[in-house]
């Protein structure tokens, strides 16, 4: 399949010595700069994305029991809308992978945004909690689809020493849109009240997401068939990747899937550490804002907690990406993963306000040194002929982890009747799943040498 490329990005020697390029390929060169503009337009849908998702993270969890009827104490039933979003929204990143090594990234991102549009009416008119269910179910499809497509687009237009810069401005477009989402919707939601509000905040986001994908948003798989080719060719100029070896050139979803999640060390272990991240922010994203209201919070004041919480995450990944740049993913990745532990294990160890906006600030910071780093590292390793599908894999399993934190986070606090033992949990899980990360995984800079880990594959 062959997917044009607009005149205007030729951008190789020999269109700009006005001769025909020498190679379809040579039309595709990589690097922020040279694609500014694609990649900021990437960016914008990333945002977009990140406000469908953040319009419930304040609003849902609070108003559970006095509109639809929850149990306060009936913490499963609770996190099933979490649950639904979670399987539908693992599977469909590793099919989104996969699907747009076929028929594109754009088509993929379009596709996304149209399974979004059900959302708001589904939450507006819904009678029952089920019906939340059910748009969660969309919601996964949108973000599986749509989010993932962002990353993957960026990663295609960038080169690899720019992939912490990269994979941090996305994710930081993104959870900062969280952050926003659920400081307007809180206010929206007091206004309004959190049905017209989530109606109105969505049905503006889509129609603008939708819009601006099919306007301006052009297909990046032409800039991964030329990097495979220019590896291919020995002609790769810059740092070279140590892809991780053993899968043939064109492995199939089953080989990428099992290779990715148990064969190869540095892999698996990035996999279970975006499992535990997730664990984490099921945890911020239910059980948090529900905490605080039983602690006295207005929904305006959840928000601005929560609101920070996705802001510093958002923001902090503009320094935390680069940062990866220069020392390397590991380090940043092991630091969040404690730091994030830190973070929720404080929250029951302070009270009031101020406190509590603290915590979730530590907590931003954590996920910013993991969160972009984790991705980036394994688009480090991944060759470009299944750089999506390896993509597609991680966030299969880091997403996955919703539904497995809704499942053990809601049957812990069941059984106690309480939410801080999930709490605790969800810290100690963090510190494991550091220490797994630090004894585990390789670095997977470019630049930077591996450092030899005791049975770990070497990439």
């Amino acid at each position: 399949m062959s997917l044009p490329m607009p005149r205007s990005l030729d951008t190789s020697p020999a269109a700009r010595a006005g001769l025909a390029p020498a190679s379809p390929h040579d039309r595709y060169v990589q690097g922020i700069r040279i694609n500014l503009h694609q990649f900021v337009w990437q960016a914008v849908q990333v945002m977009f994305v990140g406000l469908v998702i953040g319009m419930e993270r304040n609003v849902l969890p609070v108003v559970a029991s006095q509109d639809f009827g929850v149990p306060k104490t009936s913490f499963l039933y609770l996190m099933s809308f979490v649950i639904s979003f979670g399987l539908v929204k693992g599977a469909l990143n590793f099919i989104a992978g996969r699907l747009s090594e076929r028929i594109g990234r754009k088509t993929v991102l379009v596709m996304g945004w149209l399974a979004a549009i059900p959302i708001p009416f589904l939450i507006y008119f819904a009678p029952n909690w089920w019906w939340i269910v059910a748009a969660n179910l969309f919601l996964g499809v949108n973000q599986g689809f749509a989010w993932s497509m962002t990353v993957t687009s960026k990663v295609d237009i960038t080169k690899a020493e720019q992939r912490g810069l990269a994979t941090g401005i996305n994710e930081f477009a993104g959870y900062a849109a969280v952050g926003l989402a659920g400081i307007a919707t809180g206010y929206l939601s007091h206004l309004y009240g959190p049905r017209g509000a989530l109606l109105g905040f969505a049905l503006v986001v889509i129609a603008l997401g939708l819009g601006t994908a099919l306007l301006f948003v052009r297909e990046t798989l032409p800039w991964a068939r030329a990097e495979s080719h220019r590896h291919a060719t020995n002609q790769h100029a810059g740092p070279r990747p140590r892809f991780a070896q053993g899968l043939p050139d064109h492995p199939s979803s089953k080989l990428v899937f099992l290779f990715v999640s148990f064969r190869h060390a540095t892999f698996s272990a990035l996999c279970q550490a975006g499992v535990a991240n997730k664990v984490a922010d099921t945890l911020l994203w239910v059980l948090f804002p529900l905490y605080l209201h039983q602690q006295g919070l207005s929904l305006v004041q959840i928000g601005w907690v929560t609101g920070v919480y996705g802001l510093v995450w958002g923001a902090s990944q503009l320094w935390t990406g680069p940062l990866s740049d220069r020392i390397g993913r590991k380090k940043p990745v092991v630091a969040g993963l404690w730091l994030l532990g830190a973070g929720v294990a404080s929250v029951m160890l302070v009270h009031g306000m101020a406190a509590w906006l603290a915590a979730a600030a530590v907590m931003g910071v954590g996920m910013a040194l993991l969160y972009p780093n984790l991705i980036a590292a394994v688009a480090d390793i991944s060759h470009p002929n299944w750089r999506s599908s390896s993509l597609g894999t991680y966030r299969y399993w880091r997403d996955t982890g919703y539904a497995l934190g809704a499942l053990a986070l809601g049957l812990i606090a069941q059984a106690r009747g309480d939410m801080a033992p999930a709490f605790w949990f969800t810290a100690a899980l963090l510190l494991v799943s550091g220490g797994w990360v630090l004894l585990r995984a390789e670095e997977t800079h470019p630049r930077l040498p591996p450092r030899k880990v005791r049975g770990a594959d070497a990439p």
